[in-house]
């Protein structure tokens, strides 16, 4: 499977029309998350619903947001 995300010029100016979840290895989430970091991504807000789940909301250097878990 492959995916093709074109550039756009346009800034963001409304909510993602696509969502992306990011799944890491078993305890493996903040390794991830800083590799992210170190790719220019910044952390948002940090989502804990206990046994529902834990994730980090995340965005990239454009706005964009996506999931980290």
């Amino acid at each position: 499977m492959s995916s093709f995300f074109p550039y756009d010029p346009e800034g963001k100016s409304g909510k993602n029309r696509l969502h992306i979840d990011l799944h890491s290895e078993p305890d493996g989430m903040d390794k991830l998350v800083t590799r992210l970091e170190d790719l220019g991504a910044a952390r948002v807000r940090e989502v804990n619903k206990g046994p529902a789940g834990h994730w980090w909301i995340m965005q990239d250097p454009e706005g964009n947001e996506f999931c980290v878990a």
